[in-house]
């Protein structure tokens, strides 16, 4: 790896390969430029390298199919069938054509690299870059949606050759053609619209039993809020063996931990407090973004936690999509608009970063990085219009996927396995069936967590109203500042990216940044600073650092 260390691939296999008319000199290199791998399979048009044992889940004298998801698919079926009911990405070699598909949410990251008719594929960004070339040239449009949402979307990376394969989409090679096509799908919550059945609370446990039922021994992370104490209340409820652990957030309060204690004790089952130090902040930052490779602004609070479940030898259950499955999170302004423009455009005004304290941006970079966002937003989630779901589905389809699931997926994965109850088949279609007025407020969701459990329904929830107790923000200590501040300045050098304000900031060294401890300013500066890392560790092999908002 250019900078930090490879994931250990130990729950899940580290997967590249090529396909259609590849030269062997470049898969090659791509196999040395990544985790070590061995060949899986290979045929004159199509090979296949993985990390670890990759077993066909069906197979026949004319075909072979693999997946590498958290679960391996049954016989049968086309791919979208694994990427829909697995979530997972597979390589499918027929007579007719080779496919290279991603789960239907594309949780497990596919990226590729095209050389004319080509495709060479890798689960990380990096090994690819070793086949692209030199001077790389920047994605603007990938670094936009990273600074406003915090995450890219649709193809793009931070390298304009490496594009990473949207969900519930297939690159396909024609072996009678000799040409390469992309098959995007509608997955089936898509193509088959949620009527309200009348599901009940007690009905959403049930299926939430069902989604648990494979596993005996879990790592359940408990914090403050509905989603956790709910996945643990009926991990317990099976009799499972159960372990939970909590660490801060680092948003000013800790209430995750005092309320995840009282959570487990009620629950019975074991906890622990995983400690975090402010002085190693910066490390733990930067740690997160090399693993990450620079997509999301999100996470860094994360790491010495992911690092310490990594050790926990258990499954972790996660409470992926919970918010917009079933409190209508980011989706209430919304929800209220009367057109589907009106709609559409207070959905993503509710998922970008607010403003600051201060202006942040250029008006030059924050006019055209406004309008790249927007586009590609609108992109994104064009076949949602009009949907009975479009509001959860868009959510779910960019930030969870793009943003959220990075923590579970890249850094408690591939390590250990991350468990997603909320993904599950029946629980998905169910949740999403129920109409959005009755998520309102949390109103459902209260409903559901006194199915489950009474007493822990009870109990304080940082979905509720908090108490005053504040902590300091490591994100704000001195040596957050310090490493901040050395980021800001990379940065600085860009053409009018930096609004006059923020310049002066940058100009009144580390404690200026002491004011940036609303939760807006926090999120701009943390898209800033990992804009600035990303430009520190490739800064001898970016090309043009001109922005395309300098031409304006």
């Amino acid at each position: 790896m250019r900078k930090g260390e490879w994931p250990s691939f130990r729950a899940r296999p580290y997967v590249c390969g090529a396909f259609g008319p590849f030269s062997q000199e470049r898969l090659d290199l791509l196999a040395r430029s990544g985790p070590l791998v061995e060949t899986a399979y290979v045929t004159r048009d199509a090979a296949v390298l993985s990390s670890g044992p990759l077993t066909m889940y069906d197979s026949s004298p004319t075909m072979a199919a693999f997946s590498w998801g958290d679960r391996t698919p049954i016989a049968g079926g086309d791919w979208l069938h694994v990427a829909e009911h697995y979530e997972a990405p597979g390589f499918i070699d027929e007579p007719a054509a080779v496919t290279l598909h991603t789960g239907a949410f594309g949780l497990i990251d596919v990226y590729y690299l095209t050389d004319g008719d080509a495709v060479y594929f890798s689960g990380l960004i990096e090994p690819l870059l070793a086949l692209a070339r030199k001077p790389y040239v920047v994605n603007w449009n990938a670094w936009a949606a990273i600074l406003k949402l915090t995450y890219p979307l649709l193809e793009d990376t931070p390298y304009a050759e490496v594009k990473r394969l949207p969900g519930a989409t297939a690159l396909s090679w024609s072996r009678d053609r000799q040409r390469l096509s992309v098959d995007k799908r509608a997955p089936r919550w898509v193509r088959e619209e949620p009527f309200d059945h009348g599901v009940s609370a007690h009905d959403i446990v049930s299926l939430l039993h069902e989604s648990l039922k494979p596993y005996e021994q879990v790592l359940v992370p408990v914090s403050g809020g509905y989603d956790s104490r709910l996945l643990a209340s009926v991990a317990v409820a099976q009799g499972k063996d159960v372990i939970s652990w909590t660490t801060s957030p680092d948003d000013g309060l800790d209430n995750d931990i005092d309320f995840a204690v009282a959570v487990t004790r009620e629950l019975g089952i074991p906890h622990r407090i995983v400690p975090q130090n402010a002085a190693d902040f910066p490390d733990e930052a930067l740690w997160a973004a090399r693993r990450l490779e620079y997509l999301t602004s999100h996470h860094a609070w994360y790491s010495p936690f992911a690092r310490a479940v990594h050790e926990a030898g258990r499954p972790v259950v996660d409470g992926l999509a919970g918010g917009p499955l079933m409190k209508n999170f980011l989706m209430s302004a919304a929800a209220a608009a009367t057109t589907p423009a009106e709609r559409r455009q207070a959905l993503l005004k509710s998922m970008t970063t607010g403003a600051a304290h201060l202006p942040v941006l250029g008006e030059g970079a924050l006019a055209w990085m406004d309008d790249v966002v927007e586009k590609t937003f609108t992109q994104a989630t064009s076949m949602l219009n009009g949907h009975r779901s479009e509001l959860a589905l868009s959510v779910l389809h960019t930030r969870t996927a793009r943003g959220i699931a990075r923590s579970p997926v890249n850094l408690v994965g591939p390590e250990a396995t991350p468990i997603f109850p909320f993904l599950h088949p029946g629980f998905f279609d169910a949740a999403l069936s129920v109409p959005v007025h009755r998520k309102e407020g949390g109103k459902f969701y209260r409903e559901i967590l006194w199915a489950a459990n009474p007493k822990v329904a009870s109990l304080p929830s940082t979905n509720g109203g908090l108490p005053h107790r504040r902590v300091p923000l490591r994100s704000g200590a001195v040596w957050a500042r310090e490493w901040n501040h050395t980021m800001l300045r990379r940065v600085a050098r860009v053409p009018g990216l930096l609004s006059p304000q923020m310049a002066e900031v940058v100009e009144g060294g580390p404690d200026a940044l002491a004011a940036f401890g609303s939760w807006n300013s926090r999120f701009w500066l943390r898209g800033l600073v990992l804009f600035g890392a990303w430009l520190t560790d490739y800064d001898e092999v970016l090309g043009d650092l001109t922005p395309p908002w300098s031409s304006r």
